[in-house]
């Protein structure tokens, strides 16, 4: 199927308006027509080749939201005219023991990615959602669930499950406290979904300018990380701390704010790597773990979750013309907290 995108063609190049063609209905695939798609800081990174293994042309976005026009005979789940979502990933092995438990995001032999991936057949890339329509096998096809916003659903595609799932893994509940480090387009779905948890939030940050959003958002405490003398009082305070930062840092302060089994949760990736002091780790019984956005079960769990606390992205939406814009502000920190395209104007 001839299908309309917004692609880049080189790492120094803006994205541009472009066709592809998508492969036909097969026995269990949907076929989505695409409202919308939010932007990831994944996404320029991809269409500018800066993880060093893109090819040309591609297509990003993993945050997709649309509806169902048609669906192949073997589909059991999915109806004509169902509001629906597509994530990070597209397909699995369906066979190793990370895909029997759920956890395809850890397939043994390769997820297939929404972008950047082959298809089956090895030779055809997998092209993302800026674009008018797409083709998933159902098993990758989520239920979006009444009442939410559907432009504001596309982050928790991403920036939804990647926060969701180890805030959940954690078991964090009410009397839990939770920090979140960073107040950005992952940061910002933390402070919600810890707080939706019952967890008391407090959010760390450089920035004396986000405190009001950080309590609108759900915290209960703002730390102004740059005051002198801010940081001496946090020593073994949290049970969980959500660390959203992409540079280069290092991880042993934090590790002694924790309790003593506290969990450092890693969901930034930094290109640089990161360091630590293994002495509070050691002594305190403390963990540090990262996080992959989240298989199946665990996506349509956190979406569900999102659906009975009412919870959604902060957005701005941008028409597919503002694409590069949109990457240049996203690069900048300019976007509360999320850019979503509107894909119906491609």
């Amino acid at each position: 199927m001839r299908t309309r995108v917004y692609a880049a063609h080189a790492a120094d190049q803006p994205l541009a308006p472009f066709t592809i063609a998508r492969r036909g209905i097969g026995a269990r695939d949907v076929h989505v027509a695409i409202d919308f798609c939010g932007i990831c800081h994944s996404d320029i990174h991809f269409a500018r080749n800066e993880w060093g293994f893109t090819t040309y042309p591609c297509v990003p976005g993993h945050e997709i939201i649309g509806r169902v026009v048609a669906t192949g005979p073997s589909v059991t789940r999915f109806k004509t005219g169902q509001r629906v979502g597509v994530g990070c990933f597209v397909s699995s092995c369906g066979r190793c023991g990370r895909c029997k438990s759920g956890h395809e995001n850890y397939c043994e032999n390769g997820v297939t990615m929404t972008y950047g991936s082959m298809e089956a057949d090895g030779t055809t890339p997998t092209y993302g959602g800026y674009a008018t329509q797409i083709v998933v096998d159902e098993h990758f096809v989520f239920t979006l669930p009444d009442g939410l916003d559907a432009a504001a659903s596309a982050p928790l595609l991403c920036a939804g499950i990647t926060t969701y799932t180890p805030l959940h893994e954690a078991g964090i509940s009410a009397g839990a406290r939770v920090a979140v480090m960073g107040l950005g387009g992952l940061g910002h779905m933390a402070v919600k979904l810890a707080a939706s948890f019952g967890a008391e939030v407090s959010v760390l940050s450089r920035s004396a300018d986000k405190e009001e959003d950080a309590r609108r958002l759900g915290a209960t405490d703002f730390v102004l990380t740059k005051n002198s003398g801010a940081l001496d009082s946090l020593a073994g305070r949290y049970d969980a701390i959500v660390d959203t930062v992409s540079a280069h840092h290092d991880l042993t302060p934090e590790l002694n704010w924790l309790k003593p089994a506290g969990t450092l949760m890693l969901v930034g990736a930094s290109p640089e790597g990161l360091q630590f002091n293994p002495i509070p780790l050691l002594f305190g019984g403390r963990r540090i773990v990262g996080s992959l956005v989240g298989g199946v079960p665990d996506t349509q769990a956190m979406l569900d979750h999102c659906g009975k606390h009412s919870i959604v992205s902060d957005i701005e939406m941008v028409a597919p013309d503002q694409i590069n814009m949109a990457y240049e502000r996203t690069v900048k920190g300019d976007v509360k907290y999320r850019f979503v395209i509107d894909c119906t104007k491609i």
